[in-house]
């Protein structure tokens, strides 16, 4: 008997003892190749010893400070480290506890900034559809993924949503992918025009979209056409990389690849590693002068921002991943990863497409190619490669609602950045007979 709430109430999980590199080990001895992260956290894998020495010496010096009353060392130098290597225009950190509470925040500061600068008839809020954005309510207003918004329709904020730039499945016949980015980006617009021009405060998405899409990125121009509308309307643009940032993609965020600079931004899972629960807001020095030389105080908060502790780990994993030149590793073993997916599973006969960038890597399912018709859901194809990935110790992230949040199944790996080229092969090798097993089991 177990008094833990557990995500699923009936489910029986090992309980996980140790790690070590890629690698979990259960109590019972059993190892799992992390081919996830988790949820795409453990960037560093598990147990590294410098940043759990970083942990140790700020236990040591002082646990937990309230921002109310101080700052401290850890937060002020992760944050200089922060917009060291920000996007153009970003120069303040707001520290928080996870994605969720990043997003929130984002939000809520997007709002006050329009309060402040006497534009308070601003309150739309656009993101897409099929994105996921957190669970809090703000954060799963804005997502746009049904099945986690359903049963919380009438406690959610009013959003709007446009389509996603997925062109796998959203593209019509013939038609080129710069074509297609153009034309959903162009919603944008529409969208705007329809609410009223200077009714809108922000368009909210995830650069390269994971959870929910399995690591779809937009195509080439579509973030810099996007870019180029808010500017023309005055809209925010607030870029979710809680998942596929801090490096995860190949570039430090992934946004450098699509050539934009937001105006806020979200990270999260990649910025601490799972070895604290830390994430933060980024913010344009625009909008944070504005705050300052305005009412002075952003009416936001949280008991545990800027926890010097998770402060202290996030910097230490960000001088690993920097003195560890871990970012050449992303991109080169990432593309390891892509073709070794494509050789084993680009012609199986329920794969229908292979996705993403650096370690952050998608493989739908399909019933049929030609079609690209998903498997019915009934079948929950995702939850049973997850248990047969399970049973051959391999960790991977498969999610249903692919298509429309109800039907379609894709897996998610977002190995840790210091995986090795044979590990690789583990991960194929596993994969594939847990897809060919869970698609049996099914039929």
């Amino acid at each position: 008997m177990t008094h833990v709430f557990h995500r699923h109430t009936s489910a029986q999980y090992p309980i996980a003892a140790k790690g070590d590199g890629v690698f979990i080990e259960d109590r019972e001895g059993k190892r799992y190749l992390d081919a996830s992260g988790g949820a795409a956290v453990s960037c560093l894998g598990h147990s590294n010893e410098r940043v759990i020495a970083a942990i140790k010496a700020q236990l040591d010096a002082i646990p937990f400070a309230h921002t109310g009353f101080f700052t401290s060392e850890a937060a002020e130098a992760l944050a200089d480290r922060m917009v060291a290597d920000a996007p153009d225009g970003i120069n303040h950190i707001y520290f928080v506890s996870g994605g969720s509470e990043a997003v929130e925040a984002a939000l809520k500061l997007a709002r006050q900034y329009f309060v402040e600068i006497g534009e308070p008839q601003r309150r739309h809020v656009i993101a897409r559809l099929q994105s996921y954005h957190g669970n809090t309510l703000g954060a799963l207003a804005a997502g746009g993924n049904m099945w986690r918004r359903q049963q919380y329709e009438p406690l959610l904020i009013e959003t709007h949503h446009i389509s996603p730039c997925f062109a796998y499945r959203w593209a019509e016949d013939g038609e080129a992918e710069e074509a297609f980015g153009r034309r959903v980006a162009d919603e944008l617009e529409a969208k705007i025009l329809e609410l009223g021009a200077d009714s809108v405060i922000a368009f909210v998405a995830e650069t390269v979209v994971g959870a929910t899409l399995g690591a779809v990125a937009a195509t080439d121009g579509y973030f810099r056409r996007i870019r180029k509308i808010c500017d023309r309307y005055g809209v925010l643009l607030i870029l979710d990389e809680v998942m596929c940032g801090m490096g995860r993609t190949g570039t430090l965020h992934a946004c450098e690849q699509d050539g934009v600079a937001p105006d806020i931004m979200t990270v999260a899972k990649g910025l601490g590693a799972g070895y604290q629960p830390i994430g933060a807001t980024m913010v344009a020095g625009r909008i944070h002068d504005t705050i300052r030389d305005g009412s002075g105080f952003f009416q936001h908060g949280h008991t545990y921002m800027a926890h010097p502790t998770a402060c202290a780990a996030a910097l230490a994993v960000q001088q690993v991943i920097a003195g560890d030149g871990l970012l050449a590793n992303v991109r080169a073993v990432g593309e390891l990863l892509d073709r070794t997916l494509t050789e084993r599973l680009g012609n199986h006969r329920h794969v229908g497409d292979i996705r993403g960038r650096g370690l952050f890597r998608g493989v739908e399912l399909v019933a049929d190619r030609a079609t690209k018709a998903p498997f019915d859901p009934a079948r929950r194809l995702h939850a049973r490669i997850k248990a047969e990935a399970m049973q051959r110790g391999l960790i991977c992230y498969p999610m249903g609602g692919t298509v429309d949040g109800k039907k379609g199944d894709h897996v998610l790996l977002a190995p840790p950045f210091i995986v090795e080229p044979e590990h690789v092969e583990m991960i194929v090798d596993r994969l594939a007979a847990a897809i060919d097993a869970a698609i049996e089991a099914a039929a």
